[in-house]
């Protein structure tokens, strides 16, 4: 049994801690038990109980530095991985067949930036005494005491009830939903789920593959088309080979603040999975064009960068050493602006948009935005005189509801269908 404290240390009856042997820079003594910095006190778990269960913890009188406050709430919202987070909501944005609305691609963004950091600051909060105990996360905000629990707890509820109003109000009610399913999952199901399963993984990646499908909502006002699917495809399959790469070199930490990762309770479906979704990964950047998001050209340029990345989780998948995995996980990092910029360059409808010219009411109108998510959507013909040659009478469809106009927009888009076409209403 290897204990999991600071000290490497053992005893030959329980295989723990028995005497002080490691002095902490304020002075505290490490005896039969592991001692962490929780807040700028200490929380002790005893060891021959239960090596990551917090026996004890209280929360110190803290005293706020107010002129730090901007890095402190930056560092709160984890401010790299929300950035990119909004950088994949913008791709989902600008992948989407539609009309490009300057200001709903703005209120998206920032919305889900919010929301992004409410959902970050909630993670660091339930994780303080985990971090401690970790090198990569034991200098974070709450764990140093730089910033008091309650104060942390309001700063989230601020930004996720502005972010989710802006979502719902400035863009639609589809992604707002998305928005907060995505937060609720973070929260309150990945989050434990760290300490409990490897299934963790799986829900971390619905979570890191769901703000490209907010973009995309956020545009279209509907997820309902194969092509919405594509990138958050992409992001869900990008981040195994990533963060097993990544967690491959972290395994003393994760296995000390008892996080059960698959790197540390399961290495070789650690290997497999790397190697399975990086395959699956190259393959929907195969079916891009079979969806009419891009053109065919995407799945050739795509190729050379696709071979690589599983070359590199094949060679993790035989040899997983520290090298191979700090080159997947590099690379990793490389490999997906390199993709995002291919996939715009090959957007397929960039041109069809524009030449069409149909002049179809915005879903972000104000007309539009009187229906809610749960509307029932109708429609009305109202038939026009024949035409004196005898041809086809003409309908008009009223078509109520911003979902319905937008997969209405959307099929036109992907069939190519000219001015003249009938419009046809659409039941959701």
């Amino acid at each position: 049994m290897e204990c999991s404290g600071f000290s490497r240390q053992k005893s030959t009856k329980t295989g723990c801690i028995e005497k002080p042997t490691q002095t902490f820079k304020d002075g505290y003594n490490q005896v039969g038990a592991t001692t962490v910095p929780f807040a700028k006190k200490y929380v002790v778990c005893k060891i021959e109980k239960d090596p990551h269960k917090i026996e004890k913890s209280e929360w110190a009188p803290i005293i706020v530095d107010y002129s730090k406050l901007h890095k402190h709430y930056l560092k709160l919202s984890k401010i790299k991985l929300t950035s990119l987070v909004v950088v994949t909501t913008m791709a989902g944005y600008a992948l989407a067949p539609a009309p490009f609305d300057f200001h709903t691609f703005v209120m998206c963004s920032l919305g889900t930036g919010l929301v992004s950091a409410t959902a970050n600051t909630i993670n660091q909060f339930f994780e303080v005494p985990f971090d401690a105990q970790m090198s990569r996360t034991k200098n974070r905000v709450l764990v140093r005491g730089h910033l008091t629990p309650i104060h942390a707890v309001t700063f989230a509820a601020v930004t996720g009830i502005i972010g989710l109003s802006i979502l719902y109000h400035e863009v639609n009610g589809i992604t707002a939903a998305l928005g907060a399913t995505n937060l609720v999952l973070y929260t309150l199901i990945y989050t434990p789920m760290k300490r409990i399963s490897i299934v963790n993984t799986w829900i971390g990646s619905v979570v890191g593959a769901i703000p490209p499908l907010m973009g995309w909502a956020g545009c279209t006002g509907s997820i309902l088309t194969l092509g919405a699917w594509i990138l958050p495809g992409i992001l869900y399959a990008w981040q195994f080979p990533h963060f097993n790469a990544l967690s491959w070199n972290l395994r003393p930490d994760y296995s000390r603040a008892g996080y059960r990762m698959m790197a540390v309770t399961n290495p070789d479906l650690c290997r497999r999975t790397t190697m399975r979704y990086t395959a699956v990964l190259m393959t929907l950047c195969y079916l891009a064009p079979v969806l009419d998001v891009t053109h065919w050209w995407f799945a050739l340029a795509s190729t050379p960068i696709n071979a690589s990345f599983l070359y590199l989780a094949w060679k993790f998948s035989k040899h997983s050493d520290s090298a191979n995995s700090r080159r997947l996980f590099r690379f990793s990092l490389l490999h997906l602006p390199l993709l995002m910029m291919l996939i715009f360059s090959s957007k397929k409808y960039w041109a069809s948009t524009e030449k069409q010219g149909d002049k179809i009411e915005s879903p972000h109108s104000e007309s539009a935005k009187k229906n809610d998510l749960l509307t029932i959507f109708t429609a009305t013909p109202i038939a026009t005189a024949a035409s004196s040659s005898g041809g086809c009478s003409k309908q008009t469809c009223t078509i109520s509801g911003r979902s319905s106009l937008v997969l209405a927009r959307a099929s036109r888009l992907y069939l190519g269908s000219r001015q003249n076409t009938e419009e046809c209403s659409i039941g959701v």
